[in-house]
């Protein structure tokens, strides 16, 4: 059996503490798993990715999703699942939210780690994040739920 471990790398920015915890380098680019904690009332602006879909289970408080238009909540051990190629964001409930993502096929989490290097902050930086986020094959489409209150 060949079993590749990495150890487990954390991103804070914008609010959320990502800790990545399967790579897509552990995967060979299947997939990557990423834990997010987030404080109240984060999201990201709206956005596609072409590439993944994106699966979440909330572990705790809610998580208020948007997808092509259609805005639903989800809490403790529920799931939201996100196709590739559909517009979408989301916004954590008024006592945040711990949730896990699985992306499939992986790559996106390398974008979390590019932007808290960088220390990009949403609005002021939003340029360079919608740039950052074209190398990973995503593309901003306007605020998400966060930034529209």
């Amino acid at each position: 059996m060949n079993v590749y471990t990495q150890p487990q790398q954390s991103h804070s920015w914008n609010g959320t503490t990502y800790r990545i915890l399967l790579s897509s380098a552990e995967t060979q680019g299947a997939m990557s798993i990423v834990h997010g904690v987030a404080g109240p009332l984060e999201g990201p602006p709206s956005h596609i990715h072409e590439a993944e879909d994106e699966t979440f289970l909330v572990l705790e408080g809610v998580i208020d999703f948007e997808l092509e238009g259609t805005v639903f909540r989800r809490g403790p051990m529920e799931t939201a699942h996100i196709p590739r190629g559909k517009r979408h964001s989301f916004r954590t409930g008024p006592d945040g939210a711990v949730c896990i993502a699985v992306l499939t096929p992986g790559g996106f989490e390398g974008f979390f780690e590019e932007v808290a290097a960088a220390g990009f902050q949403i609005p002021r930086d939003i340029a360079a994040v919608a740039e950052c986020a074209a190398r990973y094959g995503s593309q901003f489409t306007g605020p998400g739920l966060a930034q529209r209150g």
